[in-house]
Order: structure tokens, then C-alpha cells, then sequence
């Protein structure tokens, strides 16, 4: 193994005795000047360049710097090129990944693209070739993966950031879900999963036989983990990940801050355990000057502030994805019925490389509506996916940089245009001047809610999409404040024909944010940090509420310890571990009270909401559920309930995601030893994973709180570190200051850069 000295030379330089900022020049193609690259002592990269496309191309080279493997391998997959780089058990992934690829005209996808835009994309795919062909040339500056899995990393194409659209289920398995559950005559136990916000009422659209609809129906979909040996799964996106991702995101005006200045906080919920899904990088030029936290292998800063506004972003929500049931032809299995008459499939021949083998053909095949996923002549019946991703103008590769480059909010608007993914997006700039935009593409249907499948025959198909002009806004609201945490925001009299999801979230965090908020006339930066870590829970002050006012000897040590609780689920709270078990409980025991039998495999969880609904009048439930957590909690945590702690419980544990192969295992020690407060419901957001246990397996993992104008004041950290190279002093390094709640600076200007160097290094064209 290389030592960190050499890791830290490769990567740019080694700091120098005495606290000497160390130097180095390297020569990169893809330049058309020099630029500087100053790490500041947190990890965080400072790109200066002369020119816009020159700082993006420092973007592409220092997060290929710092993620390499991270990014290679999302890449792959993306692009159905697993198989020739890892062996036949991946030709299966390449298949389903190759049917999502773009199939409308890639050069008319980029003539949409403003010049400027396109060529700072151009040039941050040329950054991240610059620094694979600098571990080309020296491979002991490869990332540790590459040794042991015998591979090298593949190189990037402009193209490919248009091409690769993702293989994503969106909302399919609800819609398989609803279905089965209709066709039991159980639709309504849907709203026990899944409750529609705005409220709605379910039904089967009319040609759909619900009765046929099965799992088999989301094919290719359902494709699942990558199989790095025979125990060794890379997983798909977890369905409690699916249901918990989204974010906080607040402004406040100066009229209601002790600087007199507005503040942006955000803190995105992404999945936590694995690679870190952000790194923060500060690009400046003349006409650039942007920090922030971006998507590893995505050109752009996604949350941040530039030199004239702060932004940041929690998930909106719109349904952009519908599942259609096709008709097969029984005289031809490459037809399905369509506007009254026979269609034909596009056919694609796709070839899949194999390492060790011939290469594979596969058939994929498109309908009207979008890629097939599942084909099945002896039934009769194809599936077909339509989603927003797979329409001209349905990639969101360009969008990032589009925003970084406005400079107020009505160049913001211009560059929403390329913006298809549905956001809440937060602005806050030096005028004194906060918005909110919901951005997103929403898809126009000939009829139907998207809640359901529909049939394929045409009355159900797309007809268009709308953009964010059609979507809420506000700017500079009377109240002086705005959040969203992922709650419905529809307005009250937003139109019934143009509702764009019913999945939004329970609106716990959004309440306690609103509930701070409103009550600080003069809220500071540290107020922010704190809401950001707040762990008052919501869901447990309601069931305190309703906790046996005589619990049975069995349950009475459980009611006595919850009734005198804050309901703040600390790390070091013994009634919070205790809360914990006995909502798993509780939940558990309202299902089977509610659901019957034939229904269990369908609803097998329940919303918060809906469980606090149904539990008021059931004392002897909750009763035995308290008498059944104490048990427990005394199982997992010991006989002595004084040394019970929620942190011991939810331990927040890093590894690599293939560290189920022994040598990565050794190269990438796991980053842990820790336990967090939160759950999935405080607005310090840190859920647990779905199926049993009580690590924290997602959250917010890169959070900020930005002081507008005064940007050296501001504060950020990214779990658990710049790097994902165990050798280097940014692997590990935000992780006990995460746990702490302890943001780090956020250093802006040339003199505070200066200040916090750690190495600095100048490319060269």
C-alpha cells in the first residue's frame, strides 16, 4: 500500500515542514490557461481560473481527484458497461441500463444547451479524463479499488452526459402496489403505506384488469443489486431510503436576522453508509464565483451560494413516471394493440461486451410510451415505462452549471428551463431579496392521476410537459421567512386538473421548523445550526399524549420513563432508545390489527400520520406494546435502564459498498465507533433502515448555513470527508465534527482561502 506522503504527492502535494503550504505544477491537456488549485485544511478544493470553462474543468479534475472509483463505477452502470470490466453476472445490469439510455437525437438534446453552459460542461469532462489519464500514466496514483478488482477506469464523453438517463422505479412499485390491493377489494388500506397528499380518492382506471398485475409487470426494473461475488450485492435504492429522501431548506430576511442579513440554511437527506453522495468544491472566474456541495460525476454546485445570491434545495414532488399495460398481438408478439390497431416495437440490438467471453446481444424494445420492461408472449401482455427522463430535454446534466452561472433570480429563472428533476428551490441574494421556486418537468396525460397502471392502447398516453412557469413560487414573502422540508406546499387553490403528486411527506419536520421560525424576530447563524440539529420529535410528543393514564404492571416502567420525557430523541437519551422500540412495536401491532391476512405482503409498513390516527382508543394495544418495548429495550441495551442510550442503538458506521469483498475490507477500514440522535421525522432527519435494525442509513449528510454578503461567516461540513481514499487526512475527518454537530468554516474570499491553505497546485495548458 502507497503511504499517505505518496498518496498525498500524487494528488497534489504533501504539506511541508514548519507549516510551509506546499507547491506543485503539473501539466494537464483541456486547458486554455492556467489554473490554480488551493485545498484548504478541511479538504475543500478552491478552483481559480481566467476563464468559466477553465474553473469547471478544475471541478472535473479535483472530484476525479478525490472520488474517482466513486464516480467510474456510477458511470458504468449508467452506461450498461459493467460486464466488460467485472464478468458475465453483470451482463443483466447492462441490459436494463442500456434500455434507458437516450434513444432521441443526442446533437439536438445538446443544441438545446445555451453555448456558455455547454462549453463548461465540455471542459469538466475534460478535467475528469486529465486526471484519469494522469493515474494512466502513473498507476500508483490509482484509487485502491482498481488494484484489487483489476480494473482501470473508463474515459468520459460529452455525449454521455445526454445519453445516460438512469434506470429509476420513480413511483412504479406504488402503482403495482395500488393495484394488487384493488383487485382484493382493499385499495382504501393503501393510505395506510402511502397517504395521498393533497387528499384523493383511489380508483382502478377503466381498462385496467387489476387482478393481473403483478411484481413480474416492473421487469427489468427490478433488477437489483450488482453482484461483486456470490454474497456481495451493491444495492439498489432502498425503498426506506426512497420514502425519507428529500431535505430541509429555510431563507430568512434580514428584517428578521441579528446581522440585518438574510440566511439560507439546507441540509439534503441522502442515504448514509456508503459513498458520500456530495463534495464541496469553490469555482471561481471572472464571472464565476460559486461554492458548494455538488453530486460526485455532476457538473455544477447543487447547494451553495455564489459572490450575489445563496441557494439550496429540498425534493419537491411529481409523479414523472407511469407504468402501461400492453396488449400482445397473439398472431405476432411484436405488436400490442395501440389507437385502435396493431403497433410495432422498435427493436434495438444491443451488444454487451463480456470480460472472458463473446460479447452478448440483447433485444431491448420501446412502445409509444417508452421502454419495455417486461415482454411476455404466453401471457399476452408487455409492460411499458413513460418517464420524464426519457423525453427530449429530460436530462438534467447541464442544469447545475446553468445555475451557477446567473447572477440574480431572473437569470435563476432562464436556467431553470434545464431543470427537470422536481425541486424546491431556495434563493436568498446581497439585495435583501428571498424566494422560493417549485422547478421540474410535469408530464401532461391524456387522462388518469398516475396513481395506478394504465393500459397501453393510447387513452392514457402523454401528450406534452409543462415546466416550472407552471409550478408555485413566492419572493420576498410577508413573513419574512420560507421553509420547506418536503410537505405539501401546493397552495390552497392550486387546480385539481394540475396536481403534480399525492406523495408528499408527513409534515413533522416542516412544522417544528415553522414553529422556531416564527417565534425568533432576530434568528442568527448559530439558530440555524441549532434547528439544523434539532431533535425534538413530533410523532413522540403525540404518543406521549396518549401514553395509559393506568398502564398495567407490565407496561408501568415504560409509561413512567416516557411521561416525564421532552420527547428529544438525543443520542444520549434513554427515552428516546425506549420511543424507538416501541414505535416499531406499535406499528407492528396496528397492521395486524387492521390488515387482513391476504393483504400483508402489500402493506407492510405504516406512515406516521396513520399510525397516530388509529392508535387513540386502543389503551390495551399501546399497553401491551410498552410492556413489549421494555422487554426489548432490556434485551438489546442491558437490565440497567439508567445506561440506556438511543446513540448505542443508532450508530452511524461508514464502508465502503463493496466491503463485502475481503481486500476491499482491508484497503477502506470502516469510519465508526459513533451513535446520533434524530430520526426520520426530527429535522435533524436520520432514519433507520426499513426490515429491522437501527443504524442510521440516511440523512443529512452535507449540510450549510449561509450568511448572505457576509460569505466567510458561513459554515458547512460533508460527511465523512472530501476523499474516499483511506490515505488521505480528508477520509475520515468531518465525521466526529458531524456527530458533534460542529459545522466547519466555509472560507469564501481570496484572503480567508489564503488563510486556511493546506497545498496548493497550478495546472498548466
Amino acid at each position: 500500500m502507497l503511504s499517505r506522503r505518496s498518496f498525498l504527492l500524487g494528488s497534489a502535494a504533501t504539506l511541508a515542514a514548519g507549516g510551509v503550504v506546499a507547491r506543485q505544477r503539473l501539466r494537464r491537456p483541456g486547458l486554455s490557461a492556467p489554473i490554480e488549485i488551493v485545498d484548504d485544511v478541511y479538504g475543500v478544493p478552491h478552483v481559480r481560473a481566467r476563464s468559466k470553462p477553465d474553473a469547471f474543468f478544475g471541478q472535473g479534475y479535483v472530484v476525479a481527484r478525490d472520488r474517482l472509483f466513486q464516480i467510474d463505477l456510477a458511470h458504468r452502470r449508467e452506461l450498461g458497461r459493467l460486464a466488460e470490466a467485472f464478468g458475465p453476472s453483470f451482463a443483466e445490469h447492462d441490459a436494463a441500463a442500456r434500455l434507458f439510455l437516450y434513444r432521441g437525437d443526442l446533437d439536438r438534446e445538446l443544441a438545446r444547451v445555451p453555448r456558455e453552459v455547454l462549453a463548461c460542461a465540455r471542459a469538466y469532462v475534460a478535467g475528469v479524463n486529465a486526471r484519469i489519464a494522469e493515474v494512466e500514466r502513473d498507476p500508483a496514483l490509482l484509487p485502491l479499488e482498481y488494484g484489487i478488482l483489476g480494473v482501470m477506469p473508463l474515459r468520459w464523453d460529452l455525449r454521455d452526459l445526454v445519453l445516460t438517463r438512469g434506470v429509476q422505479i420513480g413511483n412504479i412499485d406504488d402503482e403495482v402496489r395500488r393495484a394488487q390491493l384493488a383487485a382484493l377489494g382493499l385499495l382504501e388500506l393503501d393510505a395506510l403505506v402511502a397517504p395521498l397528499r393533497p387528499a384523493w380518492t383511489l380508483s382502478v382506471p377503466e381498462g385496467l384488469d387489476a387482478a393481473a398485475v403483478s411484481e413480474a409487470d416492473m421487469g427489468s426494473l427490478l433488477t437489483g443489486g450488482l453482484p461483486f461475488g456470490p454474497d456481495t450485492p451493491v444495492a439498489a435504492p432502498d425503498p426506506v431510503e426512497r420514502a425519507n429522501a428529500g431535505s430541509n431548506a429555510w431563507t430568512v430576511a434580514g428584517s428578521r436576522t441579528a446581522t440585518g442579513r438574510p440566511i439560507l440554511a439546507n441540509d439534503p437527506h441522502l442515504g448514509i453508509g456508503g459513498f458520500g453522495p456530495r463534495h464541496v468544491a469553490h469555482l471561481s472566474a471572472p464571472g464565476l464565483d460559486v461554492i458548494g456541495g455538488g453530486a460526485p460525476g455532476l457538473p455544477g454546485v447543487m447547494q451553495g451560494h455564489t459572490d450575489r445570491f445563496a441557494f439550496g434545495r429540498t425534493n419537491f414532488h411529481i409523479d414523472q413516471s407511469d407504468l402501461f399495460v400492453l396488449e400482445l398481438d397473439p398472431a405476432d408478439p411484436e405488436r400490442y394493440r395501440h389507437e385502435g390497431g396493431w403497433r410495432r416495437f422498435e427493436r434495438v440490438a444491443a451488444e454487451i461486451a463480456v470480460k472472458g467471453e463473446a460479447p452478448r446481444t440483447v433485444t431491448l424494445r420501446y412502445a409509444a410510451q417508452g421502454p419495455v420492461v417486461s415482454h411476455d408472449p404466453a401471457r399476452r401482455r408487455a409492460t411499458a415505462v413513460a418517464s420524464i427522463a426519457m423525453q427530449p430535454g429530460g436530462s438534467g446534466a447541464f442544469a447545475m452549471i446553468a445555475i451557477n452561472l446567473a447572477r440574480d433570480w431572473r437569470s435563476l429563472r432562464r436556467a431553470f428551463k434545464l431543470h427537470p428533476s422536481p425541486t424546491n428551490f431556495h434563493y436568498a441574494d446581497v439585495d435583501g431579496n428571498h424566494g422560493w421556486q417549485v422547478i421540474g418537468f410535469a408530464p401532461v396525460r391524456k387522462r388518469g392521476d398516475g396513481l395506478l397502471p394504465v393500459p397501453g392502447d393510447g387513452r392514457y398516453d402523454w401528450t406534452g410537459m409543462r415546466d416550472f412557469e407552471s409550478l408555485p413560487s413566492e419572493y420576498n414573502p410577508a413573513k419574512g421567512w420560507f421553509a420547506s422540508a418536503n410537505q405539501n406546499n401546493l397552495p390552497p387553490d392550486y387546480p385539481r386538473d394540475r396536481i403534480p403528486a399525492f406523495s408528499f411527506r408527513d409534515p413533522y419536520r416542516y412544522e417544528r421548523v415553522a414553529e422556531v421560525l416564527a417565534a425568533q424576530s432576530k434568528h442568527s447563524l448559530a439558530d440555524s445550526v441549532r434547528l439544523q440539529h434539532d431533535t425534538l420529535s413530533e410523532p413522540a410528543r403525540r404518543l406521549v399524549a396518549l401514553l395509559p393514564r393506568a398502564p398495567s404492571q407490565a407496561a408501568r416502567p415504560a409509561a413512567a420513563m416516557l411521561a416525564g420525557w421532552d420527547a428529544r430523541l438525543d443520542a444520549d437519551s434513554a427515552p428516546a432508545a425506549l420511543f424507538q422500540i416501541l414505535w416499531r412495536e406499535l406499528g407492528d401491532r396496528v397492521l395486524a390489527a387492521v390488515v387482513p391476512e391476504q393483504a400483508r405482503h402489500l402493506v407492510t409498513d405504516i406512515a406516521a400520520g396513520e399510525l397516530l390516527r388509529l392508535l387513540p382508543g386502543r389503551d390495551a394495544l399501546i399497553d401491551g406494546a410498552l410492556a413489549a418495548a421494555w422487554s426489548q429495550a432490556q434485551a438489546q441495551l442491558g437490565p440497567d435502564p439508567s445506561r440506556w442510550r438511543w446513540g448505542t442503538l443508532h450508530q452511524v458506521r461508514i464502508a465502503h459498498p463493496l466491503s463485502r469483498i475481503p481486500a476491499i475490507a482491508a484497503a477502506f477500514p470502516p469510519i465508526e465507533g459513533r451513535g446520533s440522535g434524530g430520526d426520520g421525522y426530527t429535522v435533524m432527519a436520520r432514519w433507520t433502515p426499513g426490515g429491522g435494525g437501527w443504524r442510521t442509513t440516511g440523512g443529512a449528510s452535507y449540510l450549510q448555513v449561509i450568511d448572505v454578503g457576509a460569505w466567510d461567516d458561513s459554515v458547512m461540513i460533508n460527511l465523512p470527508g472530501q476523499s474516499n481514499d483511506p490515505r488521505s487526512p480528508h477520509y475520515r475527518d468531518h465525521y466526529g465534527p458531524w456527530i458533534r454537530g460542529d459545522m466547519l468554516p466555509m472560507p469564501f474570499s481570496r484572503a480567508a482561502v489564503d488563510a486556511a491553505a493546506e497545498r496548493r497546485t497550478v495546472l498548466t495548458p
